[in-house]
């Protein structure tokens, strides 16, 4: 493993070492019952604080909710993707490297949503339709900024074109940014929640990145060279 691959893996263990202390903090720093029915929250001064000046948004929750789709379309892109080198190429085996690994990145993705349902850090700030959800860390946030980022990976070894690709990514960079702040701002997660679900993103992007760039360094075994 190159040292540029190396530094990314570092970093990837280092991002994934702050989420497990951010969580833990949150878990039992300053926990007290602001949210809805009495839950109790961590860092409950500054939740408390910004959730207050924020509000609550409706509209904007329900717009970024819908649009949590997209990520999910590409998600479904590239899953065909996958499927049509399948049955193009007769091999799981030799599907592109790439798209493999991507496979398995959605894997964790949705793994470390499926966890965080089932052991509640945060409950939300408002009640949604009447029940009070898990919210730590925001899935919305943790979704678009892992496949969101991936995907302008993607891009740039598939995209010949060079204007294209560059305004493909920067509408991609700039519907990542919306989506972060829309959920911030709506008021339906706390501040830390986002700031988790940021912290976890990165660090499973950086391991993707990580590991793509010993498949292009041939560090990696992949029979489709990539």
């Amino acid at each position: 493993m190159n040292k540029r691959n190396q530094k990314n893996l570092l970093t990837a263990l280092g991002l994934l070492v702050a989420f497990v202390l951010w969580t833990l903090a949150i878990r039992y720093l300053d926990v007290r019952p602001i949210g809805p029915d009495c839950s109790e929250v961590g860092f409950a001064g500054i939740n408390g604080w910004f959730h207050n000046l924020t509000g609550v948004h409706w509209g904007l929750y329900t717009l970024t909710d819908w649009l949590g789709l997209v990520p999910l379309c590409f998600v479904l892109g590239f899953a065909l993707l996958g499927l049509v080198q399948i049955v193009t190429r007769k091999s799981l085996f030799k599907v592109d490297g790439d798209i493999l690994v991507l496979g398995g990145f959605y894997v964790l993705v949705m793994a470390g949503y499926v966890l965080f349902e089932i052991f509640a850090i945060n409950y939300r700030p408002v009640l949604i339709n009447g029940i009070l959800e898990a919210s730590y860390p925001s899935s919305t946030t943790l979704l678009v900024l892992c496949v969101m980022p991936t995907a302008m990976m993607q891009f740039h070894s598939r995209i010949q074109n060079r204007l294209l690709r560059k305004s493909i990514n920067f509408v991609i960079a700039a519907f990542t940014v919306f989506m972060v702040m829309g959920r911030l701002i709506s008021g339906v997660h706390w501040l830390t929640d986002i700031i988790g679900g940021i912290l976890l993103s990165m660090a499973l992007v950086m391991l993707y990145y990580a590991i793509c760039g010993c498949l292009r360094n041939g560090e990696v075994n992949s029979a489709s060279g990539y």
